[in-house]
């Protein structure tokens, strides 16, 4: 196979998945707003969860989002008592971040409510189907780690 078609198949295949794995995506984040929260706002929580400490600055950089847009998410989400501030024992002008239990159980029910919404499609498809999603995932989880 030519090189001029293998980058043509690596476009056609771009060109399918791109739209799926938008609708998929969107979908998803789309069930954070059952559970009460806006999709920027459990992407955030999720983050600060994964990443306890983390301050302002480094969570705005993390997410390619101004500082102030990133300050007026987590003023929100500590109004709701879903993340908490602490002082920085090193440098007591900055703090970081810590997700509170009210926060743990609010991103297991967003949690439960993707994966809710996912198996309910996973199950209306055939053994044959979720077994090639199944083989897909590792493929896209490497993907997007590459």
């Amino acid at each position: 196979m030519s090189q001029a078609l293998a980058d043509l198949d690596t476009i056609a295949l771009a060109d399918t998945l791109r739209p799926a794995l938008l609708r998929v995506s969107r979908r998803l984040r789309q069930e954070a707003h059952k559970a009460g929260l806006s999709p920027q706002d459990a992407l955030l929580l999720g983050f600060i969860r994964k990443n306890p400490g983390v301050g302002v600055s480094a969570l705005a950089e993390a997410e390619g989002t101004s500082k102030p847009t990133i300050s007026a998410h987590v003023k929100r989400l500590e109004a709701a008592g879903l993340v908490r501030r602490s002082s920085d024992a090193d440098d007591g002008r900055r703090s970081g971040l810590a997700i509170t239990a009210a926060g743990e159980r609010k991103l297991e029910a967003i949690r439960r409510e993707r994966n809710d919404w996912l198996a309910a499609r996973l199950a209306r498809l055939g053994p044959a189907d979720r077994a090639s999603l199944a083989a897909a995932a590792e493929v896209l989880l490497r993907l997007v780690d590459a």
